[in-house]
């Protein structure tokens, strides 16, 4: 079995042949938010399925981890586009999503991920600037970060939301504007995704890509999405960054 460090050499190489260059030593580290930094995907799933199920439309909690990254606009337009082949109207978007916000915030308390704590704080002890990147507009979250992070993502300034884009994952978009804000290149930073359109989303955007599989994604899903790197928790993610950064 491959030691992370030799994982982590491949995964380099992986990277200089995609993109035509070399990784610098990461100045920032871009991370998503739900199923990365908080085991919150089983509530967005179940939410998602109740909200859906309320106006008679089927959507598995398993098929939400394959949305997941996508605005919440997007995901009501996706399965709209879908099922009853019209678009929402704005008005539906906002009824929708309000009504899956109060749906999830009903669940009780999302826990942190396990790892994830650490994670970051390897990010500043190495001096890493660290951005939230996330699809996600819900204050059920957004307003916990400062508190579980001990203010490592403060806002404005070192977070993308789903108010600050046009186009969501697997759009570049997010994570070009993330190191925007960080005020790095592309190949002086890292993302941190735990989902197929994520993990597309950072590749794009030419970063060294980690796919962390918190999830039941089939092992290998977030490889062939385009991660550089596929690890199967937060410790392990800790672990890489360690050897990565310090």
């Amino acid at each position: 079995m491959k030691s992370l460090k030799n994982k982590i050499s491949e995964s380099i190489a992986s990277y200089t042949a995609r993109t035509g260059t070399a990784p610098q030593r990461p100045g920032a580290v871009l991370f998503d938010m739900d199923g990365v930094l908080y085991n919150s995907m089983p509530f967005h799933a179940r939410s998602w399925n109740l909200l859906f199920s309320e106006i008679g439309i089927d959507m598995p909690e398993q098929e939400v981890y394959l949305h997941e990254g996508r605005t919440g606009a997007s995901t009501v337009t996706a399965i709209f586009e879908r099922e009853l082949h019209r678009q929402p109207t704005e008005d539906e978007i906002r009824r929708l999503y309000r009504r899956k916000t109060e749906l999830f915030a009903g669940m009780g308390a999302v826990k942190v991920m396990t790892g994830a704590r650490e994670t970051v704080n390897i990010c500043r002890r190495a001096g890493a600037t660290t951005v939230i990147v996330t699809g996600s507009g819900q204050g059920t979250l957004l307003d916990r970060l400062d508190s579980d992070f001990d203010c490592a993502f403060p806002a404005p300034s070192q977070r993308i939301t789903a108010y600050d884009v046009t186009h969501g994952k697997p759009d570049p978009e997010p994570y070009l504007k993330g190191i925007a804000k960080a005020g790095t290149s592309p190949w002086q930073s890292v993302g941190i995704d735990n989902a197929p359109l994520g993990v597309e989303s950072s590749s794009r955007a030419g970063l060294f890509t980690i796919g962390v599989n918190t999830g039941p994604l089939p092992s290998g899903t977030l490889k062939a999405a385009g991660a550089d790197l596929e690890l199967d928790s937060m410790e392990e993610c800790a672990e890489a960054l360690g050897i990565l950064l310090l």
